[in-house]
């Protein structure tokens, strides 16, 4: 994310990142108002082991002593693991599709968005906040470890954007066995997109699964705006799938029905969703009222995990 106030290409840029943080820091503090469980316990951090340094990773933790036997190639760091009642970690689409969108805004703005919101929330209660990407598929994964702070948001903010600096999630059979494998500690797991993709049936089934280890939900973006096409003096007009390459000529008529069909198809996820006890926020572009909706939504089902 090139994080700059005068960055119009930015998804989400410092002025967003303040907005939100000013919604949440309101709202907030009038859901967690009156007496509730610490946020912390225990000492504080554990250490969990050596790794090879990431961009985001603070200086002070390299150890210095272990970087010289790799002669500071890569750097080593002390990875330590903080104790907390809610670890969050963000499953966000990272499909070739949420770059297309209409008037300069994709969809993979509203995907940004919401994981400055998520993740924004979980520094409100100082916890650790992480990011797995996927593609269409579920093919190819990607990650972010969970650690606190607005910095560690900002570089996964980052990574979304520039779509790098991700670990890389190795597929272990199963959605379901992939992200259960990879997120060590139960938490929240908000899986973000706009849900447009082939065998969703499959996909669903595969969260509730995951659901029984984390508390899972689904973040839907509202990408009907994205197939809103203007209009077209051709009868026919030749389009091409971005994701698999495939091209396809389709009528003028055909072209205008694109936004009520997603819409329609959005709808049967929900309800697909719901059957499988797997709840639905749904956001659109409206800034003011997506960023209310999602930080209540999960400060509710983090005091709930936290009381639980």
């Amino acid at each position: 994310m090139r994080v700059r106030d005068d960055d119009a290409t930015s998804l989400v840029s410092l002025a967003d990142i303040t907005e939100i943080e000013l919604v949440i820091l309101k709202r907030m503090r009038d859901v967690t108002i009156g007496d509730h469980r610490s946020r912390q316990h225990g000492t504080g951090f554990d250490f969990v082991g050596l790794r090879e340094w990431q961009p985001g990773d603070r200086f002070a933790s390299i150890d210095w002593g272990q970087s010289t036997l790799t002669n500071f190639s890569p750097l080593i760091v002390r990875d330590f693991e903080q104790r907390s009642t809610a670890t969050v970690v963000t499953v966000a689409d990272l499909s070739l599709s949420t770059r297309c969108g209409v008037a300069g805004v994709p969809i993979a703005a509203p995907v940004a968005r919401a994981i400055a919101t998520i993740g924004l929330s979980a520094v409100f209660f100082q916890d650790p906040f992480g990011l797995i990407t996927f593609d269409t598929g579920f093919e190819h994964l990607g990650g972010i470890r969970p650690r606190t702070g607005k910095s560690h948001v900002v570089h996964c903010l980052d990574a979304y954007e520039r779509q790098t600096g991700f670990q890389q999630v190795r597929r272990t059979g199963s959605i379901s066995a992939t992200l259960s494998g990879y997120v060590r500690n139960p938490g929240l797991m908000p899986i973000v997109s706009d849900f447009l993709f082939d065998d969703i049936d499959i996909t669903l089934r595969e969260l509730a699964l995951v659901n029984a280890t984390h508390d899972v939900f689904l973040v839907m973006i509202d990408s009907a705006f994205a197939f809103e096409a203007p209009q077209l003096s051709s009868g026919w007009i030749d389009t091409i799938d971005c994701e698999t390459g495939r091209t396809r000529t389709i009528s003028r008529h055909t072209l205008s029905q694109l936004a009520s069909r997603a819409a329609d198809w959005q709808r049967g996820v929900r309800q697909q969703a719901k059957s499988l006890d797997l709840d639905v926020v749904t956001i659109g572009t409206d800034h003011d009222r997506a960023d209310i909706a999602l930080s209540e939504f999960v400060a509710e089902r983090r005091l709930r995990k936290t009381y639980n």
